[in-house]
């Protein structure tokens, strides 16, 4: 069990929208992931602790590729693409737009945290090896305590989810089921 002081943990969910969740994600659904990411949600804003959202609206000037495999993006992205997962959003959470992998690209993110006294992020979403683990690294190279909800994180590419859970997350997170939070009394 890991015990958070609700004043001072955030809850972040990467990319929990339209336009990513129409893929196929392992080893959890998209619908899946979406619930569990409400209940997750609801458990937070239960005990007033902060719910980031973060969306990605990719800038459609892409640099040419040095990658084998071609973007998966189109030119242009369809109507509803960056619309966060229906029922997901309540007025009370802070909502973030990157235009990259990183949610801390975008700089309000941490002076937001900051100024609400945050210290320990539990982190979850989708794509583990791109948003998730970007945001991941950032938090951590600001300061912060992370947690990885492992139940409550998906991937495109079950190797390469395996590989941030196994390899990467553990030099920089904790990792922990959802139902192995508990929040102390405020």
């Amino acid at each position: 069990m890991i015990a958070l002081d609700p004043k001072t943990t955030a809850l972040v969910l990467i990319d929990l929208q339209n336009g990513v969740l129409g893929r196929k994600l392992e080893p959890i659904s998209a619908a899946d992931l979406v619930e569990r990411g409400k209940t997750l949600a609801g458990r937070f804003r239960a005990v007033g602790a902060l719910v980031v959202l973060v969306n990605v609206a990719p800038a459609m000037e892409e640099p040419p590729r040095r990658v084998d495999e071609p973007s998966t993006l189109a030119k242009i992205l369809p109507e509803g693409f960056i619309d966060l997962a229906p029922g997901l959003a309540e007025p009370s959470d802070l909502k973030i737009t990157k235009k990259s992998w990183g949610a801390f690209s975008v700089p309000e993110l941490d002076l937001k945290l900051r100024e609400r006294g945050v210290r320990t992020i539990a982190l979850g979403g989708v794509a583990t090896q791109f948003g998730v683990e970007s945001t991941a690294r950032q938090a951590s190279e600001l300061g912060y305590e992370l947690i990885i909800v492992k139940d409550a994180t998906s991937s495109t590419a079950p190797e390469a989810h395996d590989n941030s859970m196994r390899r990467i997350f553990p030099r920089i997170a904790r990792i922990a089921e959802s139902n192995a939070l508990t929040f102390s009394p405020a």
